[in-house]
């Protein structure tokens, strides 16, 4: 059973706008003629990454929510300029939206187990241009 990672995601407003950042990153990448791999750099490296990369997925909260998904393709630790241990979160560029739950604040980032990930959203759980707020209204009132 694969583990996973939950962090917050600070400053983002919705998944469009990760989803923007993914793109606008991927056309700079082009731009500069170099091969596209999205990262997200941590400080801390997980001491359980043997569990997590290529099975795992990075958990995104937003706004207080756990909203989306990244599958981790890999985490390669390394030494910072500062002599700080830090690691890349290489991430399959493809956000995958995610059943809505309430998440309290945290710094870091936390481990989570499978059992306890929210299912992602399927084609049949409601229209994909559904704003999130929308989506979590009909969830609570049981229309979802």
């Amino acid at each position: 059973m694969a583990l996973n990672l939950l962090k917050l995601c600070v400053g983002v407003e919705s998944i469009e706008d990760i989803e923007s950042w993914i793109e606008e990153t991927r056309l700079q990448h082009h731009r500069l003629g170099r091969p596209f791999r999205q990262t997200h750099t941590t400080r801390m490296v997980p001491k359980r990454m043997g569990e997590i990369a290529g099975e795992g997925s990075l958990y995104w909260v937003i706004k207080g929510r756990i909203a989306c998904r990244q599958r981790i393709e890999a985490i390669e630790p390394f030494t910072g300029e500062d002599g700080i241990q830090r690691c890349h979160l290489v991430l399959e560029p493809v956000v995958v939206p995610v059943q809505l739950r309430p998440c309290r604040p945290f710094q870091g980032w936390r481990y989570l187990a499978a059992k306890d990930a929210p299912a992602d959203i399927k084609a049949s759980d409601a229209p994909v241009d559904m704003p999130d707020d929308m989506r979590e209204e009909l969830r609570a009132l049981g229309l979802l």
